[in-house]
C-alpha cells in the first residue's frame, strides 16, 4: 500500500488494525493457547505461584499506594477489572488496550497518593502489586498471544508497547521472586510460602502514633486472611475424608452385593410352554377329563 499506491502511513495503520481484527476475531479459537504450545501449561503454574504468594503485601514491594484513600481504591479496584478483562477480548490490540487502561489507573492511584507525578520505579511495583492482587486468567497465554500476532510495530513504539512490556517483566518478577526480593529471611519466605504462617500481626498497643490507619487495616486484614486460609485448610481435609469414607462405602456395597450374588447364583430357568387351548385340534383326547354324566333324582 505503501509502495505501490503511495498510501499515508496512518492510513496503513489502520488498515492493518482492521485486517487483524478481522482474522484474528475468526481465528481466535485455533490460535489461542493452541495444543502445540505449551501455552496452558505456563498458565496454570503461574496461576499457582501467584496464589501462594497471597501473603505479599504491599509495603514488602514498597508499593507507593495507600488503599485507605477512596479514590485510590476505587483505582485500584479499576485496575485488577481491566487486567483481567484483557482475557474477555479476542483481538490483540483490544487486549493491548486492557493493559494501557490498567496502567494509566495505576499511574492515577500513584499521583493521588503521593500527590505528584508517577515515576517508572513506583509504577512496576505497583504493577506487580496489582497482578498478584487480581490473578488475571490465562495471563501466559494472553501475552504469548499478544506477542506473536499483535503488529508489531506497536509493540516496539508507543505506551502500549512500554506497558506491555512492563507487564512482562512483572510476570517473570513474580515467577523468580524469592526471600532477598521481598527483604525477607529464607525460614519466613519458606513459612508463608507453605502457608504454615502469615506475616506477623502487631499488637493494637504496641503500634506507633505516627503508623496510618492503612497499615493497621492492613495487618488486621492479615489475620483474617491467616484465619480464612485454616479454616479453608480444615474443610479441605474434612472434604478429602469425606470424598475416602464415601468411596469405601461404595467399595464396600459393591463386594457385599457380589459376594451375595456368588453365594446365591440366579438360575433362570427355561420358559414353560404354552399350554394349548381345550377346543384346539392338536388337543390329545385321552387326555382331556370324561364328560359329566346327566343323573336323575327321584323327589
Amino acid at each position: 500500500m505503501q509502495t505501490r499506491w503511495k498510501v499515508p502511513p496512518e492510513k496503513v495503520e489502520k488498515a492493518m488494525d482492521q485486517i487483524e481484527k478481522y482474522i484474528m476475531t475468526r481465528q481466535y479459537k485455533y490460535v489461542f493457547c493452541p495444543e502445540t504450545t505449551d501455552d496452558e501449561k505456563k498458565d496454570l503454574a503461574v496461576q499457582k505461584r501467584i496464589r501462594a504468594l497471597h501473603w505479599v503485601t504491599p509495603q514488602m514491594l514498597c508499593v507507593p499506594v495507600n488503599e485507605e484513600i477512596p479514590e485510590v481504591s476505587d483505582m485500584v479496584v479499576k485496575a485488577i477489572t481491566d487486567i483481567i478483562e484483557m482475557d474477555s477480548k479476542r483481538v490483540p490490540r483490544d487486549k493491548l488496550a486492557c493493559i494501557t487502561k490498567c496502567s494509566k489507573h495505576i499511574f492515577n492511584a500513584i499521583k493521588i497518593t503521593k500527590n505528584e507525578p508517577a515515576s517508572a520505579d513506583d509504577f512496576l511495583p505497583t504493577l506487580i502489586y496489582i497482578v498478584l492482587k487480581g490473578n488475571p486468567p490465562r495471563l501466559q497465554s494472553n501475552i504469548q498471544y499478544i506477542t506473536r500476532f499483535c503488529n508489531p510495530s506497536r509493540l516496539m513504539t508507543g505506551e502500549d508497547g512500554y506497558y506491555f512490556t512492563n507487564l512482562c517483566c512483572a510476570v517473570a518478577f513474580i515467577e523468580k521472586l524469592d526471600a532477598q526480593s521481598l527483604n525477607l529471611s529464607q525460614e519466613d519466605f519458606d513459612r508463608f510460602m507453605t502457608g504454615q504462617t502469615s506475616p506477623k500481626k502487631q499488637e493494637s498497643d504496641s503500634w506507633s502514633p505516627d503508623v496510618c490507619l492503612g497499615v493497621k487495616q492492613m495487618y488486621k486484614n492479615l489475620d483474617l486472611l491467616s484465619q480464612l486460609n485454616e479454616r479453608q485448610d480444615r474443610i479441605v481435609s474434612e472434604a478429602k475424608k469425606l470424598e475416602k469414607d464415601l468411596i469405601d462405602w461404595t467399595d464396600g456395597v459393591a463386594k457385599e452385593v457380589q459376594d451375595i450374588v456368588e453365594k446365591y447364583p440366579l438360575e433362570i430357568k427355561p420358559k414353560n410352554q404354552a399350554l394349548a387351548a381345550i377346543d384346539s385340534e392338536n388337543v390329545e383326547n385321552d387326555k382331556l377329563p370324561p364328560p359329566l354324566q346327566p343323573q336323575v333324582y327321584a323327589g
